[in-house]
């Protein structure tokens, strides 16, 4: 018996954006070279995607034949594309799970300085989600867990760098010494 797999429907996702107010790119990964084969159209494709839906009220949109989810807050907009055959509702799970992964890491401060600030941190929930085109994650707690950065363990290293920092100095003293 052979299995006749469609490996192209694994592939739901052609590309993440997330823009400032006025459309600037903040964060942009595509995953299909064929659609978005040089940044030029990447740009050109995110210039129209804002200035329609940067004044819309719904949460999609068909443009180019690519269906576009989206979320706005303060200042910056999330985008999540698929293709015209991609599930919606699969977009849109993917699309919260980045909104609420980067919401959690911010610490509900979803706007552009915070943002940029923590932008490794954002690539990294952007990477977790999605690997070339393929979901792999859309539950924004295990996301967040694998990504940010905790400040006790931050805390807990700079302590241990600066204990083996005095260490090592008072061993370099106790050698001089001798």
């Amino acid at each position: 018996m052979v299995l006749d797999l469609d490996m192209s429907s694994l592939y739901s996702i052609k590309g993440i954006v997330i823009t400032d107010q006025d459309g600037g790119r903040m964060l942009a990964k595509y995953f299909d070279k064929e659609t978005f084969p040089t940044e030029k159209e990447q740009l050109a494709f995110e210039k129209s995607l804002f200035s329609k839906t940067h004044k819309a009220n719904s949460e999609i949109i068909l443009l180019d034949g690519l269906i576009c989810v989206y979320r706005s807050n303060v200042d910056l907009f999330f985008y999540v594309i698929g293709s015209q055959s991609e599930n919606e509702l699969v977009l849109v799970s993917v699309l919260n799970c980045l909104y609420e992964s980067v919401s959690t890491v911010l610490r509900k401060n979803v706007e552009k300085k915070a943002l940029l600030d923590n932008l490794d941190i954002v690539l990294l929930i952007m990477d977790e989600l999605v690997d070339e085109g393929v979901i792999l994650d859309t539950d924004s707690t295990s996301v967040v867990n694998r990504c940010a950065l905790r400040g006790e363990e931050i805390n807990i290293n700079d302590q241990t760098l600066s204990n083996l920092a005095s260490k090592v100095r008072e061993q370099i003293q106790w050698s001089l010494l001798k």
